[in-house]
């Protein structure tokens, strides 16, 4: 017990505790007075000089342009660990599902009227909704239409670090640590490199089946910065270290998403913003190796990774476009 507190407290990832007293203390403003600026917030867009930007990425996240009509019966389904709820947004609350997505999809929906109704499926995602369905993560294919990305999740997917530690100063390793979460991707990979001399591998909480030795101790992101690459491997749906991996002066290497966040993982090029690997990982040590004798061309993906990682720092505009991603949601559906 312990050891897992002081891991928390040095792991180098943001204290839930912390952000959830945060959280707690933004509901005492009340939601009357974001609805009250929702129309003037929406107006400032239009006059940014990013407003094309913007809007590029308000389409990104909600390709439903054509009207549509929501159920009118109120519905709460769980589907093993999967959770669906269809009802007014006044009728959404915390104790429903992970505290987090209630705070995350609050930050969004308390500048909208609380009887706007909407589907909405927190958690996990590695499947295409039937309706229009706001979701966290959603299925690189060209029939995701359904599938509408807001921002959740964000204490645990949109970290980033400030590393030090220059490139050309790291191990000549590759490092994970991770769960496999019913992963064939990450057990296929241990599978084949958890002894490999490149590789510094281990699963880490609960033995979830996996063999024994693959069992390791948890590293911090501190630690995990000493190795020149590092595995962004998805497991449930997308790989969660990916961004702070993309903003440190390592580099992400992982097989083509299947799956996209807020993040966008879809417009990630290979060898560009990330090292791209075959699903076999028959590729895997030649490409290390490449990057490893030519420190220059890693740099430069470093670079390229830092400036994706810029477009998201932009508090204010982050959230112009969640407003306006849900605005036409509700738009479309014939609600406003």
């Amino acid at each position: 017990m312990a050891e897992s507190f002081l891991y928390k407290l040095n792991s180098g990832k943001p204290i839930k505790f912390l952000d959830f007293i945060k959280n707690f203390s933004k509901l005492i403003v009340p939601d009357s007075y974001y609805r009250g600026r929702l129309q003037s917030k929406i107006e400032q867009a239009a006059k940014r000089p990013d407003y094309a930007y913007i809007m590029n990425r308000v389409n990104y996240y909600i390709r439903i342009n054509a009207p549509w009509k929501i159920a009118p019966q109120d519905t709460i389904k769980r589907e093993r660990s999967v959770f669906h709820y269809t009802g007014s947004l006044g009728g959404y609350h915390r104790k429903m599902f992970h505290t987090a997505y209630y705070f995350d999809q609050h930050d969004v929906t308390r500048w909208f009227p609380k009887e706007l109704r909407w589907n909405f499926c927190p958690g996990d995602v590695y499947f295409t909704p039937n309706v229009p369905t706001v979701v966290k993560s959603r299925l690189l294919t060209d029939d995701n239409q359904n599938s509408v990305i807001l921002k959740l999740d964000k204490l645990r997917h949109f970290m980033f670090v400030h590393d030090l530690k220059k490139f050309s100063e790291k191990e000549n390793l590759t490092i994970f640590r991770g769960k496999i979460r019913q992963s064939r991707v990450r057990e296929k990979f241990l599978q084949l490199f958890f002894n490999h001399p490149m590789f510094d591998c281990g699963v880490v909480g609960k033995n979830e089946g996996c063999p024994d030795e693959w069992m390791k101790p948890k590293k911090t992101i501190r630690e995990h910065l000493d190795y020149k690459f590092i595995m962004a491997l998805e497991g449930n749906d997308v790989a969660s270290n990916l961004k702070w991996v993309m903003s440190s002066n390592s580099i992400a290497v992982m097989t083509r998403p299947t799956c996209e966040t807020w993040f966008m993982e879809g417009t990630l090029i290979p060898d560009y913003h990330y090292i791209e690997v075959k699903e076999d990982f028959s590729d895997l040590p030649q490409k290390l190796e490449y990057y490893i004798e030519h420190p220059e061309k890693a740099e430069a993906i470093i670079e390229h990774a830092h400036e994706y990682i810029d477009q998201f720092r932009d508090k204010e505009r982050e959230e112009l476009i969640s407003l306006l991603v849900m605005d036409r949601y509700f738009k479309t559906s014939g609600q406003k």
